[in-house]
């Protein structure tokens, strides 16, 4: 086949540059009278005349996508090979495939959710019939693609494209480690190939980052960051129920459809569960959202099919419906930059989108917790470097070796990876020998950084000058100016009151108590590494029943008042009659099987008050006898929050023990027993005192807690 004749980008080229790209942007938009904006011939020219690197840094919906269509299409008239993009979600990979059909551009990705087309993309590459492929920055690092794939593919690469590129520096909102990667392939390419460098999220700290990446001689263009499409506002309403009464009251009637972004899974899950009780026709997208259903989710938004998707920050980068009518925030981020980029997702090709703000007074808790488990921590990382040799390990295997949970543990092997001190081979993971440093004065200054720009979003939400310019001075743009549209410069545009009857609706969802609590069903994998011999499944007649919470921490309803009793330095104390009412209305909506005939307490070495109070209470209300408290070595050493479960399981085996009076009850009991804690976290304390109770003779054990972390 001849690839050049089957290439719906190709056409003869007269040999000036602007003219054969004026040409090809208006095949790629359909329209005769296309022309470029300001600065999208200039980065252009500079790819493909120049063969330079560049750095666009332009708002959303400015075009930079045309810029490296279009460069495509020039450099494969020229006889350059496909382009590289680089891109960090799937979403966005989904879009960008769909919209270079549009163009008329072939592409295709390499990424987890497209493993069975693999072979078929290495056939078309090899027969040049693609012109873009996309990659994302772990595949860079996957040892089969890295060793077998990607130098041939970088031997006839044309163009090198790094979208979303403020991920790549630490400085940034969104940093990636995988993205640290890119680095290296900068250094392993011809320097004849031009790259490009692409974000509308970048201040002057993070551009001057990226350039030190990119190398010398990058030309770096940037425009006003200003929206003119979007109107913004916040409002401050008394508490998380007004907040939601607003949104299911007013959700309707904003224009066309859009976003409710929540901070954590569990507000949005809640959210999204309320609105549609309250009618409207919204659904949750979060990271725990399967892949297929995420997919299903966007198209239906993009379709109109939803009023909203109630969403984390996974739903984020690249998302591209240009006509979303709205983006609302329950609760704020952590950063302008942040928020600009989400915000952003809203009024690309339409005259007039909506963004309000309703911060939470939660939030800054929140962005705390985040902070701090983006940054790598010293003493794990040089024990993951110790736990590797030469001979690979997996990362369950390494896992079982260090203290950390699998999330953690990938997030600082990536950085460790990028520093050099551990390489990914098949097989697993290994150490390279090489020298690790913390680099502590740059992880202090990255988080005072971070910091001054929590200060700058409570500044957004204190409203003293206009909104838009507020984002632009954060993103450095010289540009910034009063919007003349947000409600500091023009008043609200939002209602501000919210109806007795819809506060009533809200705080009945919020008021709602009963998060399950799952049962362990297998031991952790490792465990026998910490001397433990378990594996495999737990028996059923150890395994406790399904538990019951009365709510999460994060949960926007009880979560309040539950993360001032649990937080770090609270007293002790008994527990009092708010949070006993929640107790209770969570006993008598559990949907057990079997009225529990007794109660039995966990001991406590940081709450006894609270959990003995609780246990004893529970047996007055519900007349049921209190059997006891089940007894504790001392001598064993307490963990923390956190940490992987063969550890936690560790650190609770043989600690807790069954006093003779209370198994000579057990023994004799006719029904299950309801086991009392304070907080749940991995679950493996109340998985190992439900087996020393079942052990002991109980029929069956149900877990009860005031709070669980999860």
């Amino acid at each position: 086949m001849d690839s050049q004749a089957a290439n719906p980008l190709s056409h003869t080229p007269t040999g000036d540059t602007r003219a054969d790209a004026t040409a090809l942007l208006q095949k790629l938009t359909g329209r005769a009278d296309a022309q470029f904006h300001p600065g999208q011939f200039e980065a252009i020219s500079a790819l493909v005349d120049d063969r330079r690197r560049a750095l666009v840094v332009q708002r959303t919906g400015w075009g930079k996508s045309a810029v490296y269509f279009v460069a495509t299409g020039l450099l494969r008239q020229r006889g350059a090979g496909p382009t590289l993009l680089v891109s960090p979600l799937l979403a966005l990979m989904r879009d960008q495939v769909e919209a270079a059909a549009r163009a008329g551009v072939r592409a295709a990705a390499i990424n987890s959710a497209t493993a069975d087309e693999w072979s078929g993309i290495t056939e078309k590459l090899a027969a040049d019939e693609i012109d873009v492929l996309l990659v994302s920055p772990e595949r860079l690092n996957n040892p089969e693609f890295r060793e077998q794939q990607l130098p041939g593919l970088l031997a006839r690469m044309g163009l090198l494209v790094i979208d979303e590129a403020h991920c790549i520096s630490d400085w940034g909102h969104d940093f990636r480690p995988d993205y640290r990667r890119i680095a290296t392939l900068l250094g392993d390419i011809d320097r004849t190939i031009p790259v490009l460098a692409t974000t509308a999220t970048a201040n002057g700290r993070v551009v001057a980052d990226v350039v030190e990446q990119l190398g010398s001689d990058v030309l770096t263009l940037r425009g006003s960051l200003a929206r003119t499409s979007l109107r913004l506002g916040s409002l401050v309403l008394p508490s998380a129920r007004d907040r939601l009464a607003w949104l299911a009251a007013h959700l309707g009637g904003l224009p066309g459809s859009g976003i409710v972004y929540a901070l954590t899974v569990s507000a949005a899950e809640d959210t999204a569960a309320m609105l549609r009780d309250a009618g409207l026709e919204v659904a949750s997208y979060t990271g725990r959202t399967d892949p297929e259903e995420r997919e299903r989710l966007e198209q239906a938004l993009k379709a109109n099919e939803v009023k909203a998707l109630v969403a984390t920050s996974a739903l984020g980068m690249g998302f591209d419906k240009p006509d979303l009518g709205f983006v609302v925030h329950l609760g704020a981020p952590s950063s302008p930059v942040a928020y600009y980029q989400q915000v952003g997702r809203a009024g690309r090709a339409t005259d007039h989108a909506d963004v309000l703000l309703l911060p939470g007074r939660e939030d800054a808790e929140i962005w705390r917790y985040f902070a701090t488990a983006s940054m790598p921590d010293p003493d794990r990382a040089q024990a993951v470097i110790a736990a590797l040799g030469s001979a690979p390990l997996s990362t369950p295997a390494l896992e079982a070796r260090v203290d950390l949970r699998r999330t953690q543990l990938e997030l600082l092997l990536k950085v460790l990876d990028v520093d050099g001190a551990v390489r990914r081979v098949k097989g697993g993971w290994v150490s390279t020998g090489a020298p690790w440093h913390y680099d502590a004065e740059r992880y202090t200054r990255i988080a005072e950084a971070r910091v001054a720009e929590q200060q700058a979003m409570l500044e957004y939400e204190r409203g003293a000058i206009c909104r838009m310019e507020i984002l632009q001075r954060e993103l450095d743009d010289p540009a910034a100016a009063p919007c003349g549209r947000c409600d500091v410069c023009a008043g609200p545009w939002y209602p501000t009151e919210v109806s007795r009857e819809a506060t009533a609706q809200a705080a009945g969802r919020l008021d709602r108590t009963g998060v399950p609590i799952e049962p362990r069903g297998m031991w952790p994998t490792g465990a026998d590494k910490r001397g433990l011999s378990v594996r495999g499944r737990i028996a059923v007649g150890e395994r406790a029943l399904a538990g019951r919470a009365v709510a999460r921490l994060t949960d926007l309803g009880w979560g309040g008042a539950l993360r001032e009793r649990f937080a770090t330095g609270a007293p002790d104390a008994p527990i009092d009659a708010r949070l006993m009412e929640g107790v209770i209305a969570t006993l008598r909506d559990w949907p057990w099987a079997e009225r529990p005939v007794g109660v039995v307490a966990m001991p406590s070495l940081t709450r006894p008050q609270l959990v003995a109070s609780t246990a004893a209470a529970i047996s007055e209300r519900g007349k049921l006898p209190f059997l006891g408290t089940l007894e504790v070595d001392p001598t064993r050493p307490v963990t923390g929050p956190g940490g992987n479960s063969a550890f936690r399981l560790a650190s609770v085996w043989d600690r807790f023990s069954v006093p003779e009076a209370l198994a000579q009850v057990l023994a004799n009991a006719p029904g299950p027993i309801l086991l009392v804690d304070d907080l749940v976290d991995s679950r493996w304390s109340l998985t190992v005192a439900a087996r020393e109770l079942l052990r002991a003779g109980a029929p069956a054990v149900l877990p009860f807690a005031l709070a669980s972390v999860g």
